[in-house]
């Protein structure tokens, strides 16, 4: 079985249920090592997971990341970057 992004994807989604932000984070870095391109659906993702879990500058430091290797920037993602900064309002940071 050969892992694609759409099952890392899954992946990051299913660590989204549970807050487990480090284990995105952790698939996310294995995918060029497969072989496989990051795209802005996995990190946008990967996004509301560390957003979800409260780790606001994780979220946007990955939507630096996608702006930086000229990943897609829709609206979605700016949305999700919306979210991450709201919730680091929200905590006072």
């Amino acid at each position: 079985f050969e892992p694609d992004t759409i099952t890392y994807n899954l992946a990051v989604s299913a660590c989204s249920k549970s807050g487990e932000w480090e284990n995105a984070l952790a698939l996310l870095s294995t995918m060029p090592k497969a072989s496989l391109e990051l795209d802005s659906i996995v990190i946008r993702a990967a996004m509301g997971v560390c957003t979800n879990s409260g780790e606001w500058g994780q979220a946007l430091a990955l939507f630096s990341t996608m702006a930086k290797d000229s990943i897609e920037l829709d609206t979605i993602t700016y949305n999700a970057a919306i979210s991450a900064c709201a919730k680091g309002g929200e905590q006072g940071e």
